[in-house]
């Protein structure tokens, strides 16, 4: 009865270890945010955070917004160092992983901007995932020229980076079909 006992102590003494390092269960998204826009600018960004603490890979399909004509997931590739966007068509969530959308690499961009992105308000994004489903999302608009949420005040020494139209060193008449005269990928 006491190796009984003790053994039953043991196991109990393991269960705090192991419920810390137990996989959630959920897919989530956190930390969303914009930086706010200039008054004509009809494009905008949208950056966030994904945890995928399911057993299962899942990806990134699709998104929306009423702030916007159109949503799209884009990345920034170095082309013999000009930055370009391009368009993706999914964004890989591996089981167990996280994935950062941020300034100057994944994003969600929006095309046709309904208003202007500005500090301190919000608008409703829904990301579609292939396995997770449809999360509705609150996109808070920091700064412009903000590199985070935490980031409130700008960036300072970064010019241009509230215009994407205006971005020194970007190519962005490379994008095509976002109203910018740029040719069709």
């Amino acid at each position: 009865m006491k190796h009984i006992l003790i053994l039953a102590l043991a196991l109990l003494a393991t269960l705090p270890a192991q419920a810390q390092n137990a996989p959630s269960s959920t897919l989530s998204v956190d930390q969303v945010w914009a930086r706010a826009t200039p008054g004509g600018a009809k494009t905008g960004a949208v950056y966030l955070t994904v945890v995928n603490g399911t057993a299962s890979d899942d990806k990134i399909v699709g998104a929306s917004t009423p702030a916007a004509r159109e949503a799209q997931l884009h990345t920034m590739i170095d082309d013999n160092g000009v930055m370009k966007m391009r368009e993706l068509k999914s964004i890989d969530v591996k089981a167990g992983a996280t994935v950062t959308l941020k300034p100057g690499g994944m994003h969600v961009m929006l095309l046709g901007l309904t208003k202007p992105l500005k500090p301190g308000d919000s608008f409703s994004l829904t990301l579609e995932f292939e396995k997770g489903g449809k999360k509705e999302l609150t996109v808070a608009v920091t700064k412009a020229g903000a590199m985070g949420m935490g980031n409130m005040g700008g960036t300072g020494n970064m010019p241009g980076m509230g215009n994407m139209d205006n971005m020194p060193g970007h190519d962005m008449g490379s994008m095509g079909g976002h109203g910018m005269g740029g040719k069709q990928n």
